[in-house]
């Protein structure tokens, strides 16, 4: 017979993993295990395994989880005790970090150990984002990873009007680490790895030359001197953090405890739901739902076979048992494509049976912008129209593009000169002869000198391009530029001293 401490253990893997599946209602999708091998209690620690990672729950919390898999040499730099410094003279800035973290801390350090990376890594995103997925910065790079706008394509992370991998917990994690993996294969060095994270591959290939050509260590430290200042601190702040999770009772700080397991489970979504629905049937609050869901732009997560929402443990519990009582619609909005010009936002409105300020909140869109011809946007769904879910290929492509609100003409006044003609007034002012009789009321075609004529011309603002509504970032060199340690100027924000970047903290 068994141990009754390995019993127990073999329960406690089979409700743990195991209780997502049962009775799962029609809308929900969660991932099977092969139970078929979990009877296999004495093979090597597999960190792949389902029931070893719960039978390794009892022996380390994270934190010591992460420790025991750094394996990125000590960075030996005056600028490490520095950042060490700063870090330890603010406790609560350290507390608010660790704790927003501990949602995604078990899911980095598992993806690193599948790829035998060192799990210091896990820690980057302190640096990145003070682990804030929502992180915006003005350089245009989001999420926990911070990935620019052509990088992210780079690594299939979608983005669109209805929502943005790069802040998808999921996705971000394993394109960060996927990129990571191919810079440590270009240089075979982590710490030249970080710094091309940072500032690009090619700007630290250059810097290696030029360490060559001078004759000083191609490392690190020895590229130092070539790199702008937000890299050569970058790597610095790592290692100082790194040093704080290693002993943090030597400099006085007391992290959050971390349980060696699964913060959130994932669901599927085979139908539209909005996102006030999902957080009240998990009985969560909007921001803690939107903590693990921070990819969705809108206030509608759209279905489709890759659609996915992470829920804490008992709260997917919780999801599956009032979904199933829930007996209404679960979304209330759909989606409408601009066909014309002459769509205003208060005609959509009209249509739709709401106000403009709903379609303007809903759709991101600022005051004194339109939206033109060929955008989609968000509308209310009437209590009447059947539950028809927004098409799969529209929430793939949907774009939202503005407009400066601004009449198409403008009136202005011309002198007719003595050579000027209207056909050569019409010609020089983009209008027809026709349009300058019917302002000015004239009968012929000729006109005196001296006379002073009324037009109607095309507005510059309006004829000019229109741009989208959520800016997106020109392609650059690098994944992104660091930002350096937060300001102390606010609880909400980190700021760079010489990208004007800003992160929540």
């Amino acid at each position: 017979m068994q141990p009754l401490k390995t019993r127990n253990l073999q329960v406690a893997a089979l409700v743990i993993l195991g209780a997502p599946l049962a009775a799962q209602a029609a809308d929900l999708s969660l991932p099977l295990y092969n139970w078929s091998q979990v009877s296999a209690l004495e093979r090597p620690y597999d960190p792949n395994d389902p029931l070893a990672q719960v039978l390794s729950m009892e022996e380390v919390d994270v934190w010591a989880r992460i420790r025991k898999g750094f394996a990125i040499p000590d960075l030996d730099n005056p600028l490490v005790a520095n950042h060490v410094d700063w870090y330890t003279a603010r406790p609560d800035y350290i507390q608010r970090t660790t704790t927003r973290a501990s949602r995604y801390l078990f899911h980095v350090v598992q993806e690193l150990e599948k790829r035998n990376m060192p799990t210091e890594l896990a820690l980057l995103p302190f640096i990145e984002s003070a682990f804030n997925p929502q992180a915006y910065s003005s350089a245009h790079a989001a999420g926990m990873w911070q990935f620019i706008p052509s990088t992210g394509r780079d690594y299939n992370l979608t983005q669109s009007m209805f929502k943005d991998e790069r802040r998808n917990v999921l996705a971000s994690t394993d394109a960060a680490l996927t990129y990571l993996q191919k810079l440590y294969g270009m240089f075979g060095d982590w710490q030249l790895a970080l710094a091309a994270y940072n500032w690009g591959e090619g700007s630290v290939q250059r810097a290696i030359n030029k360490a060559r050509a001078a004759g000083v260590p191609a490392d690190f430290n020895g590229l130092s001197q070539f790199m702008p200042t937000e890299t050569r601190n970058y790597v610095p702040k790592l290692q100082a953090v790194k040093n704080l999770i290693a002993a943090p009772g030597e400099y006085g700080i007391t992290l959050p405890k971390v349980d060696n397991q699964p913060y959130f489970v994932t669901i599927g979504k085979t139908r539209d739901i909005d996102v006030k629905v999902a957080a009240q049937l998990a009985e969560l609050s909007i921001d803690e739902f939107k903590a693990l869901n921070p990819q969705f732009n809108r206030p509608v997560i759209p279905a489709g076979a890759g659609t996915q929402i992470l829920l804490p443990q008992s709260n997917a519990e919780k999801f599956k048992s009032n979904l199933s009582r829930w007996g209404r619609a679960l979304s209330s909005w759909t989606a409408h494509k601009v066909t014309s010009a002459k769509e205003s936002i208060a005609s959509i409105a009209k249509k739709f049976g709401t106000t403009p300020e709903v379609i303007r909140e809903a759709n991101n869109i600022p005051p004194k912008m339109v939206v033109t011809a060929g955008s989609t946007v968000l509308v209310p769904r009437s209590d009447n129209a059947p539950e028809k879910d927004i098409a799969p290929e529209l929430v793939e492509t949907a774009r939202l593009v503005t407009a400066p609100d601004v009449p198409e003409t403008r009136k202005i006044y011309v002198k007719v000169g003595k050579k000027d003609s209207l056909a050569s007034i019409a010609q020089r002012y983009k209008v027809s002869v026709s349009q300058i009789k019917s302002w000015n009321e004239l009968k012929q075609d000729k006109v005196a000198s001296g006379t002073r004529l009324e037009l109607n011309v095309p507005n510059k603002a309006s004829a000019g391009k229109a741009s989208p509504a959520r800016q997106v970032a020109k392609s650059a060199p690098s994944h992104r530029k660091a930002a350096p340690a937060p300001s102390r100027k606010t609880k909400a924000t980190a700021s760079s001293s010489k990208s004007g970047k800003r992160r929540s903290s």
